[in-house]
């Protein structure tokens, strides 16, 4: 195989994508104006329902220009040898392959993220403020970039340092090295994201002692769940969105309310909705979810480690010099069709679990409150209640709404 042979490859590969995205995208918005199914009509009134699709096809329209956008900008830098440019400037610093791939990876990230920011800012301030989610002020939206910007240097630059001097010291070994690095990296995070992470963005605050974490208690105790960890994060200097999540395991775990699912739904609401998180941690999905990462990171890696010293995987990209971190990026790409199977499956086994987790808090709690917080929680996020089939099966984590009200109360 020739590098021009490898480059199409990578082209068909982009503009298939695309081209299956869109048609997903499109078979979804057909389904915009169906009827709500009957036994969700009390979801929405005439008025929010409106609304609602009104809010699916601003996301639609929006979502084919940033889409198309992203698509013209990929191609252009490969066709225009963008990679090449990128990676002689990088050059021109340093000779060592480490500052070198962290200076191309800097300039990448950094100038994808200012042309992208502009839609972004719509996002938030534009289409976000006009149905009435958007709590962002201008000044946290740039603090956020800001500080994404020195998590993605420190800890992004530092595991692709490690990775790389390990490529350097062991050659196509590298890769078990790597995904020990990467392994320890994501259980250290699963461990402690709400303790060192989450503080940088939000203010988090134990739950005050009262009816609600009462409640909680009782509950937690009946099903013999130690939860001593109840905090509040303060989602609402974002968005009116609401949200909660367990974290952490042993004596780190703990649940995480956003304060506007407290706002927007009743006490008996919000336990069902954490006996829905409890039957997630008491039947091993947390710890299914970490272990299925690690092993696809481990195959990826391995994969990697096969690949990573033909210098076609440089050239292909129009790079004469054949490094690690160009390789890294032509690989990235030619394994994209690998993760959509993986991620499908791995969809789908998140879709069973949800089932699984709700049947658990019917069992333990009650159906009533789970199926009126999740119609609540809908209502408030304008959710789609007509998805393409389709659509569900290649993109969606949970379950439809009607098929989780189906089960709850089958």
């Amino acid at each position: 195989m020739t590098a021009t042979t490898l480059f199409y490859i990578i082209i068909a590969i982009i503009i298939v994508d695309f081209l299956v995205d869109k048609i997903l995208d499109a078979l979804n918005a057909k389904q915009y104006n169906d009827p709500i199914p009957e036994e969700l009509d009390d979801v929405y009134n005439a008025e929010d329902y409106e609304k609602s699709q009104a809010y699916k096809k601003t996301n639609y329209k929006f979502g084919i220009i940033t889409s198309t956008f992203s698509l013209v900008l990929s191609l252009a830098f490969l066709f225009f040898d963008g990679f090449e440019f990128i990676d002689n400037v990088a050059r021109s610093y340093s000779e060592n392959p480490i500052i070198i791939a962290l200076i191309f990876f800097g300039i990448i990230m950094i100038g994808s993220d200012i042309l992208t920011t502009p839609f972004a800012y719509y996002q938030t301030f534009v289409i976000e403020e006009k149905f009435g989610f958007n709590k962002t002020t201008k000044g946290t939206f740039l603090l956020d970039k800001i500080k994404g910007w020195g998590m993605m240097a420190v800890l992004g630059g530092g595991i692709l340092a490690l990775i790389i001097w390990f490529y350097q010291a062991s050659g196509t070994y590298f890769w078990l090295y790597a995904w020990g690095l990467v392994t320890g990296f994501t259980v250290f995070m699963n461990m402690f994201y709400a303790r060192l992470i989450v503080p940088l963005f939000n203010k988090q605050t134990p739950l005050e002692t009262g009816e609600l974490r009462n409640k909680i208690a009782a509950y937690a105790e009946t099903v013999g769940f130690t939860l001593d960890k109840i905090f509040v994060i303060d989602g609402s200097k974002r968005s009116t969105k609401a949200n909660a999540y367990f974290s952490g395991f042993g004596s780190e775990k703990r649940v995480t309310l956003y304060d506007t699912l407290i706002t927007d739904l009743e006490d008996e609401e919000i336990v069902a909705v954490l006996a829905h998180e409890v039957g997630h941690y008491k039947m091993k999905h947390i710890i299914f979810n970490l272990v299925m990462s690690i092993l696809l990171t481990g195959l990826t890696l391995y994969i990697l480690s096969i690949f990573i010293s033909n210098p076609l995987l440089s050239n292909a990209l129009g790079v004469e010099i054949p490094s690690f971190h160009v390789g890294l990026i032509a690989f990235g790409l030619l394994y994209s069709p690998i993760s959509e199977i993986t991620g499908l499956i791995m969809n789908w086994f998140s879709r069973k679990f949800e089932y699984q987790a709700d049947n658990y808090a019917k069992n333990t709690y009650a159906a009533d409150p789970l199926i009126t917080s999740l119609k609540k929680l809908s209502k408030n996020s304008l959710s789609n209640l007509t998805p393409h089939k389709a659509y569900v099966f290649m993109h969606y984590s949970h379950p439809t709404l009607l098929q989780r009200m189906k089960n709850l109360k089958s």
